[in-house]
């Protein structure tokens, strides 16, 4: 059985840095790092692709369980935005450390013009929807709240460092 000192979870918006952010926090400490949008793109191909076949009910279904398992080990894991959901990942989420990357958003068009997101029909205004129906969420989830706005990923990094004790 993992603690909650073992596994450290970063939540947050679509977007916001949380895989880039974990795998250098995770390299910095030495341990494994999982990407649940990856474990999911591994096992069962394109997310985009899956909703468009699927839909977002189906695509969720498989996450927690996707979830479930990134948090069975010690280590550090980025969630997808929309995990948290999820009643049933929020419980698993409570046995970790979670680390919220909020964000004030001015840095997020460019951000988001880099990829391809199956919710973002309409682009910045969806997601700035999307983020205000999901942010009480994550605050409600978060042992750590980080501002990453416009900071460097290094800066993003020494903080929650710092707030897990590790400076």
């Amino acid at each position: 059985m993992v603690s909650k000192a073992d596994v450290i979870v970063l939540v947050g918006p679509m977007g916001v840095g949380k895989s880039t952010v974990g795998k250098k926090l995770a390299n910095t400490m030495g341990i494994e790092f999982r990407d649940t949008d990856a474990m999911f793109t591994k096992q069962h191909g394109n997310i985009t692709e899956f909703f468009a076949v699927s839909g977002e009910e189906t695509f969720r279904a498989i996450e927690e369980q996707i979830v479930a398992e990134a948090l069975s080990s010690p280590g550090v894991v980025a969630t997808g935005g929309g995990s948290v959901l999820s009643e049933k990942t929020r419980a698993l989420l409570a046995n970790s450390t979670v680390v919220y990357l909020a964000t004030d958003g001015t840095h997020m068009a460019k951000r988001l013009s880099q990829g391809n997101r199956p919710l973002l029909k309409n682009g910045l205004s969806d997601w700035n929807r999307i983020y205000s129906q999901r942010k009480p969420i994550y605050e409600a989830l978060a042992d750590i709240t980080i501002d990453s706005s416009g900071h460097p990923i290094k800066q993003t990094v020494t903080e929650i460092r710092e707030a897990l004790g590790l400076q």
